[in-house]
């Protein structure tokens, strides 16, 4: 169940969302309150977890990861314990940036960064093809960014 949000907290989320270093007095600024009311609303959206946490954006070019794959992942069957292991095999891999269970043909689809490709093909095989379960992966190059960021949309009241 969505969280129920007024206007002033959905500023809060937006302005926050493009600059989580803005100091509560700039923060206060932006959405026309004074910095205490503003400090207490902030932290009430952290305690209502609607803030899950505060992250710096680093450009994977600058380093050194010049490949992102899509790869799609199948599983042998749908028991449980098999997808808790695979789940927590996927957690400690680095290298994989985002894991999603789905629907369809596929029971995964991770998002997996490398050097180069010689590098991804390697990790496919070596890492990917061992993790418990995998049955099946199919993978997608991306050519080109076109849009890309953790900014979401915050509904209006």
């Amino acid at each position: 169940m969505p969280q129920a949000i007024d206007r002033t907290d959905r500023l809060l989320l937006l302005a926050l969302q493009a600059d989580a270093r803005l100091t509560t007095a700039q923060l206060a600024e932006r959405v026309a309150l004074s910095p205490s009311p503003c400090w207490r609303r902030v932290k009430a959206l952290e305690a209502a977890g609607l803030i899950r946490g505060y992250h710096a954006r680093l450009d994977p070019l600058r380093l050194g990861w010049g490949v992102t794959a899509f790869v799609h992942v199948m599983l042998e069957n749908h028991h449980r314990d098999l997808g808790d292991r695979f789940e927590q095999a996927v957690r400690d891999l680095d290298r994989v940036i985002a894991c999603h269970n789905v629907t369809g043909e596929y029971d995964y689809l991770l998002e997996v960064v490398a050097h180069d490709l010689r590098e991804f093909g390697d990790f496919a095989r070596e890492v990917l093809r061992a993790l418990p379960g995998v049955k099946e992966i199919n993978s997608s190059l991306s050519l080109r960014e076109v849009k890309s960021g953790p900014a979401l949309p915050v509904p209006a009241a």
